[in-house]
């Protein structure tokens, strides 16, 4: 197959860590695949696999994520027979790449290519009008949550029979027996006894690291623990301000961007997260495979990302008396319940986020597609 993935650049985020962990298999397993971005360069450039053709539209980085000048010819050219579009701004723009097919299938002077187009709902955010469109639009749309599916039915009205759920794929999936990172633990002044909760997302206003601060704040204080937030984003120096008005400087650890989060998880002892704005949460995935036991906001796709009220607690949004509680009952876990939850986490994580699982259910969605008129 010729696939085309189209990502508006390649920052930092769960949806490009995605889009280029699929880029990278389909063309690992043999497809033809091309990685289109609006923007050229990006935090996660350098990750694409060499067998991975990559393509910019903007000719320099023009700093706007929706400009894809010549995204309809560069289509025509390239005659992809799989299009998925991943990401907001792409979605965005998937309508006119569905027209594009429409007009060259009625169009006897091309050879016919059978091309279907993919657009996917990865975002807990209101969707602006072009995306709604392209949901109406294009061939199939694929979910990465239950909740996501709902939200494409009972809110937009997208048919169920037009889309698919296909989960995250695990990005950094732990390879060989875990370990504990005390090196990087005593580099911050945590003690064997400190309880580290651990954060790794973009600093945007709706990751909400700020919350996690306020709740921190609030804490016993008998407890020994540290926040560490890891990430780069406009809304990093606000935080950083309020740590310093609430004297938390020696608690609150401002890590910032890592391409390979692993290291964080294995000094970690909890995940914590207050986004309001989700569909599926990479970070509260990852941080599972990795034993770690989570406490987050309620959002759309979080329950999904662990076994609530075993490996994982969702919280009713902006209740932080109940996070702070729920936070206080798991540092003061005994160490072998504490260690049987975890194992519980790695298994639900293997069981649910395999990438070669989630790479076959893509691949299988494509024939699938190219099969029917």
């Amino acid at each position: 197959m010729k696939i085309l993935v189209v990502q508006d650049h390649l920052r930092s985020g769960g949806t490009e860590r995605q889009s280029v962990l699929l880029a990278n298999a389909f063309a690992a397993a043999g497809q033809e695949t091309t990685l289109l971005t609006f923007r050229p360069g990006g935090a996660l450039a350098s990750t694409v696999a060499l067998n991975v053709k990559r393509c910019s539209l903007q000719p320099f980085d023009f700093h706007l994520d929706w400009f894809a000048p010549g995204l309809v010819g560069f289509v025509r050219r390239a005659r992809p027979e799989i299009v998925l579009c991943m990401g907001r701004m792409a979605n965005c723009h998937a309508y006119r790449i569905q027209h594009l097919r429409e007009i060259v299938e009625r169009l006897p002077q091309f050879e016919p290519v059978k091309t279907r187009v993919i657009a996917t709902m990865r975002t807990g955010k209101p969707l602006p009008s072009r995306f709604r469109l392209s949901l109406r639009r294009v061939d199939h749309v694929v979910a990465n949550s239950a909740d996501a599916r709902d939200t494409l039915v009972y809110r937009y009205a997208v048919a169920a029979e037009k889309i698919s759920v296909i989960r995250n794929s695990l990005v950094f999936p732990p390879e060989s027996a875990l370990w504990r990172n005390e090196p990087l633990r005593a580099q911050h002044a945590a003690k064997p006894t400190t309880r580290v909760m651990l954060n790794v997302a973009m600093f945007r206003p709706e990751k909400n690291q700020r919350e996690l601060i306020e709740i921190a704040a609030g804490l016993p204080l008998e407890l020994d623990w540290q926040l560490w937030l890891a990430g780069d984003g406009p809304a990093r120096p606000a935080c950083e301000k309020l740590v310093v008005e609430k004297n938390l400087g020696a608690r609150v650890k401002f890590l910032g961007f890592h391409r390979d989060p692993t290291s964080l998880y294995c000094a970690a002892d909890l995940a914590v997260h207050a986004s309001w704005s989700e569909a599926l949460s990479n970070f509260l995935i990852e941080a599972q495979a990795h034993g770690l036991l989570a406490v987050a906001y309620e959002a759309q796709g979080i329950r999904e990302c662990f076994v609530p009220g075993r490996t994982g607690w969702a919280i009713a949004r902006e209740d932080r008396r109940a996070f702070r509680d729920t936070l206080t009952r798991r540092m003061s876990e005994p160490a072998i319940a504490h260690a049987e939850r975890s194992a519980d986490a790695r298994k639900f994580t293997r069981d649910n986020f395999d990438p070669a699982r989630q790479v076959g259910a893509y691949l299988e969605l494509f024939h699938r597609l190219l099969a029917t008129q």
